[in-house]
């Protein structure tokens, strides 16, 4: 009879502690229980749980979270990070118009948008300099002054009218000392205008002239000051940067050389 009631009451008392567990154990709710994930910083994004820090109370679901520390426990697993990511590049357009400096364009698209504060998304847009000598198959019948230069890269990427083999047109080199330039050439932070940077006044650079700035038949490059060798060592001539026309300057020219050998920084080409 007692182990009877020693069982009865074993059992009864196990019933209460589960109970009693049950009523004071506090619930695990989180973010996936609510299904909250919201950006920024939102105190309506709010839930009632363990933290990460292993406290329980109010916890939150914002990305603002992280910060103030007071993230539900499953926040991480419930809203990951989710970063941008985009398309490749396209290839670069031709200039925006003929027989003037432009520029030319080249895109990406956003194929997803960053989420719960993962990598945000670069610029999905590039303009380059560019000029374009032809119009309608024809010479320009404008020449393009001031003088237009470009990073001498350039030079390696744009595309060269098609030229007879049995063509004499050689290119050549002309170095200038730069006497004056505009702040705007310090404001150059594109990734295609960030070469504006390296302009210095006093500074001497090397500018090449090649084709198809220098077409069939033509001698010399538009602006390089070629036209009378003696004067245009004692003249102040005109330049500017295409891709920024807030980049422009005044040089002197030095000499014509065969080919040029500044530094890279300092090396551009005639547009």
């Amino acid at each position: 009879m007692h182990q009877f009631s020693y069982t009865v009451t074993g059992r009864w008392l196990y019933s209460c502690v589960v109970l009693l567990v049950f009523l004071v154990v506090p619930n695990e709710a989180g973010c996936q229980d609510t299904g909250f994930c919201c950006t920024g910083h939102d105190r309506s994004c709010v839930s009632k749980g363990w933290r990460a820090d292993r406290s329980y109370g109010t916890c939150y679901c914002d990305q603002a979270c992280t910060s103030t520390l007071d993230c539900c426990h499953d926040y991480e697993f419930a809203c990951p990070a989710v970063s941008c990511v985009l398309s490749e590049w396209t290839a670069w357009s031709g200039c925006g118009e003929p027989c003037r400096a432009t520029v030319r364009i080249r895109s990406r698209e956003v194929l997803q948008e960053p989420l719960n504060g993962g990598k945000t998304c670069p610029h999905v847009e590039e303009h380059a300099g560019c000029a374009e000598y032809r119009e309608h198959h024809r010479q320009c019948s404008k020449s393009l002054v001031p003088a237009l230069i470009t990073t001498g890269g350039y030079g390696n990427a744009r595309k060269k009218r098609d030229i007879p083999d049995n063509s004499d047109v050689e290119g050549y080199c002309v170095q200038f000392q730069l006497t004056s330039l505009t702040p705007g050439c310090q404001r150059s932070v594109g990734p295609h205008t960030r070469w504006m940077q390296y302009l210095r006044e006093g500074h001497q650079v090397c500018v090449e002239c090649q084709p198809p700035a220098l077409a069939a038949g033509q001698t010399h490059c538009s602006g390089d000051g070629d036209k009378d060798e003696e004067e245009s060592g004692r003249q102040s001539l005109q330049w500017q940067a295409v891709g920024n026309p807030r980049c422009r300057g005044v040089w002197r020219r030095v000499r014509r050389l065969k080919s040029c050998s500044c530094p890279t920084v300092h090396s551009f080409l005639f547009i």
